[in-house]
């Protein structure tokens, strides 16, 4: 947990603590709620920080799933470290939008994180969110 090292296929960013990879569908957005929830909890995160973690995973995937490549994966990365958790919600995608300031999905995706990014490169979207534990506030 935290030993962010920096290997290949990981360019200019940290080995994420925790990858997973999953089919381009909704059906499967519950995966990601349930992992998102597991790994609060390990890290000490208040019941409040956890339910909102799991809320602005589902909203980041309702980003990223309707400009996702036909037949693609979704892969969702957890970056780990003491009071913090940032979460990467990744899809391939030739003509991703980035998402509307005003959007509810962002919206609320800033509101229930301490910082959140969407970035479109080499044929990726990624929405980030990364949320400091209220634990010790």
């Amino acid at each position: 947990m935290g030993n962010h090292r920096r290997t290949p296929g990981y360019v200019g960013r940290m080995r994420p603590d925790v990858e997973l990879r999953l089919p381009v569908d909704s059906a499967y957005v519950s995966v990601l709620r349930a992992t998102t929830v597991s790994l609060a909890a390990r890290l000490d995160f208040t019941i409040d920080d956890i339910e909102d973690l799991r809320m602005a995973v589902g909203e980041a995937c309702a980003i990223v799933l309707p400009l996702a490549d036909e037949g693609a994966d979704l892969t969702c990365r957890y970056f780990m470290s003491k009071g913090e958790l940032t979460i990467s919600v990744t899809v391939p995608s030739q003509d991703p939008e980035v998402p509307e300031p005003a959007g509810f999905a962002w919206q609320m995706i800033n509101a229930l994180t301490t910082n959140a990014t969407a970035e479109a490169e080499d044929g990726e979207f990624t929405v980030s969110m990364t949320l400091h534990s209220t634990a010790d506030v």
